[in-house]
């Protein structure tokens, strides 16, 4: 199982930096989405991977599944929610500004800085 998570995590870091290397800004907002996806995951996992435990320790009951990973996640989703909101916002704004979604600005099918035509 901690296997399967791992792969999980590495795919979606993978994907989400090879998205956030684009040069438009909607792959860089869905590669923001992915790599908060898999911080979540990973902070998820950290606290293991318990079933049918309870997250309070109660009298009697000798094992419990760890709370604060849970609550890690809640609050890096509420963040990764707000930042994504942002992101969204300041593309469309740039995109109405220049008239383009790259990421740098320059128009479409103008050189860059380094000489190539991309």
């Amino acid at each position: 199982m901690e296997f399967l998570v791992a792969s999980s995590i590495g795919l979606l870091t993978m994907c989400g930096t090879y998205l956030l290397l684009r040069g438009r800004t909607f792959p860089v907002v869905i590669g923001l989405a992915l790599i908060s996806y898999a911080v979540n995951v990973f902070l998820f996992a950290m606290g293991r991977l318990t079933i049918n435990m309870p997250p309070i320790l109660r009298d009697g009951v000798t094992e419990y599944t760890d709370p604060l990973p849970q609550a890690l996640v809640l609050t890096a989703i509420v963040i990764s929610f707000g930042m994504t909101a942002l992101i969204v916002v300041l593309s469309i704004r740039a995109y109405l500004e220049i008239g383009n979604d790259h990421v740098d600005g320059r128009p479409v099918g103008a050189p860059s800085e380094a000489g190539d035509k991309n």
